[in-house]
């Protein structure tokens, strides 16, 4: 396991809220002096919530609360439950007339695990927004993460149990930290130990398979995603004084931890999309935060796979290592 946690950058907090029985729920950042906020998507199936308020040259600078859910598309509901709980505490961007939370999030697609018809709701959100703490040192089977898996090449007799991973790195006084709920389609790899860690499992021959070399061997016409879709979420936060501009760059260069942990990523049916955080309290050089962004990104992917259980069927890393 990888040390750290998103809560290590003072002033964002984090919560969550899951049915344990249905398999799904959503994970909560609360900012409530609000933080500059980027974000960006590389998978070509996302399900995402105010993300073109993030753009660089668009009005709004900071958010106060951020959602990442199961549920896909009906996942985003829980924003709204976010967004009442910052309204009662008067939280908000001031528009004169009104204070109105901005809250932004993205969703993962878990409905072939658990049952289907029951997805993160407002209620969820708001119980998620107040559990909220600035000490959550959660990992794996929880919040946005219940219903997470990996390896689904070959559906949900193969595929392996994923979950929330969070990490964090401190160099002086610049921190990076990071948080993600692991829902990928590919192989997943501890990059800095050069090591697999979850694949489609064979249980008979008790070995882990590989995606590509499977997908090689599959017809032209072989649909990969007909038994799960996928999508991996996560949130970069640092204490960097960073502008939009500098946040969108942030989350641009965070994929990279994506790229070197999951194989493969970013596909058709994966939604993949990270949000950057800055709570503005020391300077630091925009390409060092990105690169060490994408350092935290791998090693929460890791602690994902390190710290989540067998349920729902689905065996975990540690039944298999």
């Amino acid at each position: 396991m990888y040390k750290g946690y998103l809560t290590d950058i003072e002033g964002i907090k984090l919560g969550h809220c899951e049915d344990s029985n249905a398999l799904t729920g959503v994970s909560a950042v609360i900012c409530e002096e609000g933080a500059v906020c980027g974000v960006d998507v590389r998978g070509s199936a996302p399900g995402t919530r105010e993300t073109d308020l993030l753009k660089s040259e668009n009005l709004v600078e900071k958010v106060h609360g951020l959602i990442l859910a199961g549920g896909s598309a009906y996942g985003l509901d829980a924003a709204s439950g976010v967004m009442k709980f910052l309204e009662e505490k008067d939280i908000g961007m001031d528009v004169t007339v009104c204070k109105v939370p901005i809250v932004v999030g993205a969703v993962l697609f878990d409905l072939a695990l658990g049952d289907p018809f029951v997805r993160p709701d407002f209620n969820m959100g708001y119980k998620a927004a107040q559990n909220a703490s600035d000490h959550d040192k959660t990992m794996g089977c929880l919040g946005a993460g219940t219903g997470a898996s990996v390896g689904k090449i070959l559906g949900n007799d193969y595929a392996i149990k994923s979950g929330i991973g969070q990490a964090s790195i401190q160099i002086g006084s610049l921190r990076v930290a990071a948080i993600t709920a692991l829902n990928a389609f590919g192989d997943i790899y501890d990059y800095e130990e050069s090591k697999l860690i979850a694949a489609p499992y064979d249980k008979k021959e008790k070995k882990f398979l590989n995606t590509m070399e499977i997908y090689e061997k599959k017809t032209a016409d072989y649909n990969a995603f007909n038994k799960s879709t996928n999508t991996t979420i996560s949130i970069v936060a640092t204490n960097a004084k960073l502008n939009k501009p500098g946040c969108n760059k942030v989350a641009q260069m965070a994929h990279d931890g994506y790229a070197r942990s999951i194989v493969p990523v970013h596909t058709m049916f994966d939604g993949d999309t990270i949000f950057a955080l800055a709570t503005g309290q020391v300077d630091a050089d925009i390409s060092f935060v990105g690169a060490l962004g994408a350092k935290v990104i791998s090693r929460a992917i890791a602690n994902a796979i390190y710290s989540s259980k067998s349920i729902g069927g689905l065996i975990a890393y540690s039944d298999v290592e």
